[in-house]
């Protein structure tokens, strides 16, 4: 289209527009990023969704507050569970409530016998994180399990027990007065009140950072050591409330519980309740 001889406009569009042929490119380059940019989001949101929704898969793995524990007789402590006596109790999974890095699976039985009490927890993992040397010393800082048992719900005290992947133990009462704890640990710990406990580590070796795939724990705590708290010998239709628990830190702090808690692990008002058959 002339207006002159020396003087013409630019294509035009079907809407009777026209537009520089440089700006056409510069919009079609513009709309090929803004593309890039959606599909980055969208698989930015997808990957996030996911991990979410696998942390949610094994939060909702045993959303149950009851959980069954079967009488058997006493037995052996080995560290890897190979007691025929286990066959009689049902894996729990324990679910994965916060990650910084990878999602392990965390798995537990319960059994009782007139003696006491019998747990073994089946923990994967990559890493063992764990140094400490001793007894007694602030395990949780480390990897390691966890197990609170609330027997009278009428009195704010409660037992918790926690082993680590190098079978070191922290046995202590605690008294939680509106979130103020005070804790008591045992005095002359003789033989018949002491724990019993054993700990295994799958795919490496038994000693700190070492590479691995996993971890156990196998423990029995004996009623004796609970006497101070009120119906601390269960029998058939006993209810204690409980709660389950692993920290781990290959990179990071990452924490599983049975039963979900809101403030910390200390939150006994959310426990689970142990059902004794």
């Amino acid at each position: 289209m002339k207006l002159s001889e020396n003087v013409t406009i630019d294509d035009e569009d079907l809407s009777g527009n026209s537009f520089p042929k440089d700006a056409l490119s510069q919009t079609k380059a513009g709309r090929k990023m803004f593309h890039r940019l959606i599909l980055i989001l969208f698989l930015v949101i997808t990957l996030v969704g996911i991990k979410s929704f696998n942390i949610e898969l094994f939060a909702g793995a045993n959303d149950s507050k009851i959980l069954k524990v079967r009488s058997t007789s006493d037995f052996n402590i080995t560290g890897n569970g190979t007691a025929e006596n286990w066959a009689m109790g049902e894996w729990i999974v324990i679910p994965q409530r916060r990650s910084s890095g990878e999602l392990f699976t965390t798995k537990a039985k319960v059994l009782y016998s007139e003696t006491g009490i019998y747990f073994l927890f089946n923990c994967q993992d990559k890493k063992l994180s764990s140094t400490m040397n001793s007894d007694f010393m602030d395990l949780w800082k480390e990897d390691v399990v966890e197990i609170f048992l609330w027997t009278d719900e009428q009195n704010p005290v409660y037992f918790e027990y926690e082993i680590s992947p190098l079978n070191y133990e922290l046995p202590i009462l605690i008294s939680n007065e509106e979130g103020d704890l005070v804790r008591w640990m045992p005095f002359h710990y003789d033989e018949d009140r002491k724990t019993r406990h054993a700990t295994t580590v799958q795919g490496g070796e038994k000693r700190s950072n070492a590479a691995i795939t996993g971890w156990m724990a196998e423990f029995f705590i004996p009623y004796k050591l609970l006497r101070p708290l009120n119906n601390s010998l269960p029998k058939p239709g006993t209810r204690w409330r409980a709660n389950l628990y692993r920290v781990d830190y290959d990179s990071g702090s990452s924490s599983w519980s049975w039963q979900l808690t809101n403030k910390s692990f200390h939150d006994f008002e959310k426990f689970g309740f142990l059902e004794f058959e």
